[in-house]
């Protein structure tokens, strides 16, 4: 890496350390990216894990956030090759062995599956869906704001500060929509029984119904891909390859964004951080791990309700009680031997990903920050159970437990791949509490990663704010040559 001085030095090329770059370019500055490995991406990247032609997503694959993203729509990664897969349903919930309740893009379709509890349903989520684009941008920015739309807020709002546990009981009378809610929740990785869990089944319900839950057409590497062309358009350098431990490891830049998560933070920039902000940052909660397999199989996964075959993702949990019970035990520290397992199966909508007559698969539960215990049985055994003979497709599998995750991807702390605990306080205040959260409390120095507003997910607004914080605080900055 060379020394040559440039306006602003991003470390980390994940999704919101190119948006950061891509924003910071736009306005005109001179932008360098330092990434540790050898491609950009971070959670977006793809690679044939089992078996030669049979392309799986490292880690995401359903990008609900990605194509509602304000950011995003900014750009038209369209002419960069980024397309867009939509699976026939955005997700099904396996009630029970024999019974999949189907996540339509439709509100009304979806409430006509769900018996006297249809009604409910649409009264929680239309007025949602009607009110998108007035909610995304508070939603996908600091939490402490005044709103822009406080009648769409407040509609939002109120109903989001319940336990998924608690909205799911007054709002639903019967199991059925009461696991379908559940199951968007769990993605929380919270207890479902805290405070604002209700808020991550509000807005994954919403996307469903509002944009979908869309896959990028030959893998997620793809969104990296055209974010990284983005970049180098508008003179970006990303110099990958390239490990930061160390303020001392960067060229002189009149701003440094670090899409890295507290505990790297403090390892990189811990002598220039006040007293109080190193602790703080030290004191940064995070939330449970993933155990995840990546299959190569010899057919589509045959689930015991072929419904579920309609929909990209399917959540394997049962009724709100066992999602409810899968999530708590985790939150203690503790496993059983019947997961809520989240599955992907993009190759049943995008044959680019596994050879002809093939397909691909991935699923993956919950586990205590930091597990090393070996899930592969219990998951397997688990699908088995709602997809008999499942266990007879499967050609090659790879695993990742929470250790080897991090390994993969400094920012995994333990497994987690949000960037720190999203309970209330860290939803609210995150990753501190700061009027800005991030900009650091040292000249020039911000936080561009999922550990500040909104959280995790591959849509690049925790880059995008960064930057515009950074922005405003660089009066005349100076313009390419």
């Amino acid at each position: 890496m060379t020394a040559s001085r440039v306006d602003a030095v991003i470390v980390g090329a994940g999704p919101n350390g190119l948006a950061a770059a891509i924003e910071l370019g736009r306005a005109g500055l001179r932008v360098r990216i330092v990434e540790a490995s050898s491609t950009a991406g971070g959670g977006t990247r793809s690679a044939e894990l089992t078996l030669p032609g049979f392309v799986h997503d490292v880690c995401s694959t359903s990008h609900p956030l990605g194509i509602a993203s304000p950011f995003f729509r900014s750009l038209d990664l369209g002419r960069r090759g980024l397309a867009w897969v939509h699976p026939e349903a955005p997700m099904a919930h396996m009630l029970a062995p024999d019974r999949a309740l189907v996540l339509e893009r439709s509100v009304d379709e979806t409430a006509a599956g769900l018996g006297h509890d249809g009604g409910a349903w649409r009264r929680l989520f239309s007025a949602l869906v009607h009110d998108v684009d007035r909610l995304l941008p508070s939603l996908l920015g600091p939490v402490v704001r005044p709103p822009r739309h406080p009648v769409a807020l407040a509609r939002f709002g109120l109903p989001a500060l319940l336990p998924a546990t608690g909205l799911a009981r007054l709002s639903f009378q019967e199991p059925a929509a009461r696991a379908l809610f559940a199951g968007l929740a769990a993605h929380s990785m919270v207890a479902l029984g805290r405070p604002m869990t209700g808020s991550f089944g509000l807005v994954l319900g919403m996307l469903a119904h509002a944009v979908g839950w869309p896959f990028a057409l030959g893998g997620s590497g793809r969104i990296a891909e055209a974010l990284a062309a983005e970049a180098d358009d508008l003179g970006v350098e990303i110099v990958t390859d390239s490990r930061v431990t160390s303020l001392a490891d960067l060229p002189p830049a009149r701003a440094t964004l670090l899409d890295v998560t507290p505990r790297q933070v403090v390892g990189i920039a811990g002598d220039r951080l006040s007293a109080r902000y190193r602790r703080s940052m030290s004191r940064f909660r995070y939330g449970p791990g993933i155990f995840k397999i990546d299959w190569a199989l010899d057919g589509p996964i045959p689930w015991g309700d072929q419904a579920a075959g309609r929909a990209g993702t399917v959540h394997v949990g049962g009724t709100m009680a066992d999602v409810t019970h899968w999530e708590a035990e985790v939150a203690a520290g503790r496993l059983g031997d019947r997961p809520f397992t989240i599955v992907v199966q993009a190759s049943r909508f995008d044959a680019s990903r596994a050879p002809a007559g093939k397909h691909t698969a991935w699923a993956y539960c919950h586990v205590p920050n930091g597990s090393l215990v070996d899930m592969t049985s219990t998951i397997e055994a688990q699908l088995e159970r709602y997809a008999p003979g499942f266990r007879d497709l499967v050609l090659a599998r790879a695993t990742k437990n929470s250790a080897e995750l991090e390994a993969y991807d400094a920012n995994y702390v333990g497994g987690d791949i949000n960037g720190g605990i999203q309970d209330w306080r860290q939803l609210i205040f995150r990753p501190d509490l700061r009027w800005d959260p991030y900009r650091m409390p040292v000249d020039g120095m911000y936080l561009c990663s999922s550990s500040t507003p909104p959280g995790g997910g591959v849509h690049g607004m925790c880059g995008l704010h960064a930057a515009r914080s950074a922005l405003r605080r660089m009066d005349g900055h100076r313009r390419r040559g």
